[in-house]
C-alpha cells in the first residue's frame, strides 16, 4: 500500500490521555503533526491538554523552549469527545488500560471507524501485539508502538510488528516514531519486547546476590554506580519504577517464557509488593524517602588498619588488570612482596575474574585466613570491592579494607561470591542481551540502544561484552554455572560462538533472513 508517513498533513489520533497518552499527544504535536486526543472519561482529554500546556510553559520559563513553539504545538492538539473522530487520523495510537479484553474491544471499535489505510498502533508494554490484533478485521494494519514513561523525556520507542502486521505498517511506524522526535528500535513480538527483556539481566541477578547475603542492597547499588558507571543502582531503579510494577513484570516474563530459570521472580520483591512497600511513591521501598528524597543508609566506616606487607598473586590469566593496582599499592607505601610465597604476616591479595575466594584458596593452596580478593575488572574507581571467604581472619579483612580506602575512596567488603557483585551483574546483563540477539528479537545495535535510552545504562549489553571481552564474560558465566549448577547461568550460544571464532559480540549472524 502506498502510505506516505512523511506527509506534512499527518494526523495522529491518540486514544487514552492518561500519563502515557498525554505524553504521546505532546511529542506528536511537538514533532509537527496534528493530533486528535480522545478519552472516554469526560474532561480527561481537556485536562491532558491543560497539563501539556503547563509543562510546555515551564520549559518556556526556563528558556528551554521558544514561546512560539509552545503555542504552535498546542494549536496542533484537538480535543475530541467522540471516538468516531479517529476516522480523520492517518495513524491512531491506543494508550488505554493494560488488559487484553479491553484493548481488543477498543480495536474492534476502531476497526469499524477507521479505513483500512489507517494504521492502528498499541502502546502496550506487556501484552502480545498479535493477541491484541487477533480479533480485528484488518490485523495487517495493526502494530505495536511502545513508549516509555515519562514519554517527553524518554527518547526511545519500540516498534513491534505482530505476526500479521504488514511491512508497510512497520516501515511507517518507524518513520512516525522519528517524526515524534523519538529513537525507534525494531523488535519481534515477544515477552517483554526489547527493553523489558534486557531488564531481566542485571536487576534479577542483583536480587540473587542480595538473597545470598553477599552484600546489602545499598552496597550493591553503590558498587554498580561506582566503577561500572551505572547512573543508578538496581534497587534505586526499582523504587523509582515502583516495586509493584517491577514485581508484576518479573512474574509476567517468567510465566510467558514458561518458567525460564534466568527470569525467576525474587521473593524479596514479592514480599515488598504485597506489604505495600512500593518505593518512592509510598515513601518506602528498598530505601526510605523523606518528601520524595531518598535516605541513604550510612556506609560502614573504613578501618584504620593497614597490612605490614602485601603479597599479590600475579600468575593468573588477568595480569593485564593488575598494572594500575600495583601502582596504587605503591602509592600507599605498603611493602609489596615479590617472592614465590608470602611471608607469615603478609596480607594475601588475589584479583580473580569469575572465581570466589574459597575456590581460589582451595585451588591455589593459599592461607585462607589471610586471603582476600579485589575486583579490578572495572578499574579502581570507588567504591572498591574487597571480597572475603568464611575463613578470612577479621584482622586481615580490616587491613584489606583500610588499604583499599587509603586514598579516600570508599571500600566495600562483601561476602564470598563467584564474580563479586559487578562481574556477576554485568555478565548476566550481557548474557540476556546475547540471548535476545540469538533469538532475533532485536539486532545488536537496537539492543544496545534500547538499554541506553530505555534503561539509562552507560553501555548496552552487547557493548558491555565487547568492552570487557567476550572471553572474560563467558568465563564468568562458566564459573558461576560450575559453582551453582544453576541453568540460569547457561551461556548464550551467541556468546559462545563468537568467543570460539574470536569475533566481537556485535558481529551479526552469517545468514541474514529477509
Amino acid at each position: 500500500m502506498a502510505y506516505d508517513a512523511t506527509r506534512k498533513d499527518m494526523i495522529i489520533g491518540v486514544v487514552g490521555t492518561g500519563t502515557m497518552g498525554r505524553g504521546i499527544v505532546q511529542v506528536s504535536a511537538q514533532g509537527g503533526m496534528q493530533v486528535i486526543a480522545y478519552d472516554e472519561k469526560p474532561g480527561a482529554a481537556e485536562a491532558a491538554k491543560e497539563f501539556i500546556a503547563k509543562l510546555l510553559a515551564s520549559q518556556v520559563e526556563k528558556g528551554r523552549l521558544p514561546a512560539e513553539h509552545m503555542q504552535a504545538a498546542l494549536d496542533r492538539i484537538t480535543v475530541s469527545s467522540d471516538l468516531k473522530d479517529m476516522a480523520k487520523a492517518h495513524c491512531v495510537v491506543e494508550a488505554i488500560f493494560e488488559r487484553l479484553d479491553i484493548k481488543q474491544e477498543m480495536f474492534a471499535r476502531l476497526d469499524e471507524i477507521c479505513g483500512p489505510e489507517t494504521i492502528i498502533a498499541t502502546n502496550t508494554s506487556s501484552l502480545p501485539v498479535t493477541a491484541i490484533a487477533a480479533k480485528s478485521k484488518h490485523a495487517g494494519r495493526i502494530g505495536g508502538m511502545h513508549f516509555f514513561n515519562p514519554v517527553p523525556l524518554m527518547k526511545l520507542v519500540e516498534i513491534i510488528p505482530g505476526l500479521k502486521t504488514e511491512q508497510w505498517v512497520t516501515d511507517a511506524l518507524m518513520t512516525i516514531g522519528r517524526r515524534m522526535t523519538r529513537e525507534p528500535v525494531l523488535c519481534v513480538d515477544s515477552p517483554g519486547f526489547l527493553v523489558n527483556h534486557i531488564g531481566r539481566g542485571m536487576g534479577p541477578e542483583c536480587q540473587r546476590i542480595l538473597i545470598e547475603d553477599v552484600a546489602t542492597f545499598y552496597e550493591i547499588d553503590r558498587i554498580m554506580t561506582g566503577a561500572p558507571g551505572f547512573r543508578m543502582g538496581p534497587f534505586t531503579l526499582a523504587d523509582l519504577v515502583g516495586i509493584d510494577i517491577g514485581s508484576a513484570a518479573m512474574e509476567s516474563m517468567y510465566q510467558q517464557f514458561y518458567q525460564e530459570p534466568a527470569y525467576a521472580p525474587s521473593p524479596l520483591t514479592t514480599l515488598r509488593a504485597v506489604g505495600g512497600l512500593l518505593g518512592q511513591k509510598t515513601g518506602q521501598g528498598w530505601y526510605k524517602y523523606d518528601a520524595g528524597k531518598k535516605i541513604e543508609p550510612d556506609a560502614r566506616p573504613t578501618p584504620s588498619a593497614r597490612p605490614k606487607s602485601v603479597w599479590l598473586r600475579t600468575s593468573e590469566h588477568n595480569q593485564d588488570l593488575q598494572a594500575p593496582f600495583i601502582e596504587y599499592l605503591k602509592s600507599t607505601g605498603v611493602e609489596i612482596e615479590v617472592g614465590p610465597a608470602p611471608s607469615k604476616d603478609a596480607l594475601i591479595i588475589i584479583t580473580p575474574v569469575g572465581y570466589d575466594v574459597t575456590t581460589a584458596v582451595a585451588e591455589l593452596k593459599l592461607d585462607a585466613a589471610r586471603t582476600v580478593a579485589v575486583d579490578l575488572l572495572f578499574g579502581l574507581k570507588g567504591p572498591r570491592t574487597v571480597m572475603v571467604s568464611p575463613a578470612t581472619d577479621p584482622k586481615f579483612r580490616d587491613q584489606a579494607q583500610g588499604l583499599m580506602g587509603h586514598d579516600g575512596q570508599a571500600a566495600i567488603v562483601i561476602n564470598d561470591s563467584p564474580g563479586f557483585v559487578a562481574q556477576r551483574a554485568v555478565a548476566a546483563l550481557v548474557n540476556v542481551g546475547c540471548n535476545i540477539a540469538q533469538r532475533a528479537i532485536g539486532v545488536p545495535a537496537d539492543i544496545d540502544k534500547g538499554a541506553k535510552l530505555g534503561l539509562g545504562y552507560p553501555f548496552g549489553p552487547i557493548e558491555w561484552g565487547d568492552r570487557i571481552g567476550p572471553k572474560r564474560v563467558l568465563f564468568i558465566l562458566e564459573r558461576l554455572f560450575e559453582f551453582y549448577r544453576d541453568p540460569r547461568y547457561k551461556p548464550s550460544p551467541w556468546l559462545k560462538r563468537r568467543v570460539m571464532l574470536g569475533l566481537p559480540l556485535s558481529a551479526p549472524e552469517g545468514l541474514v533472513r529477509g
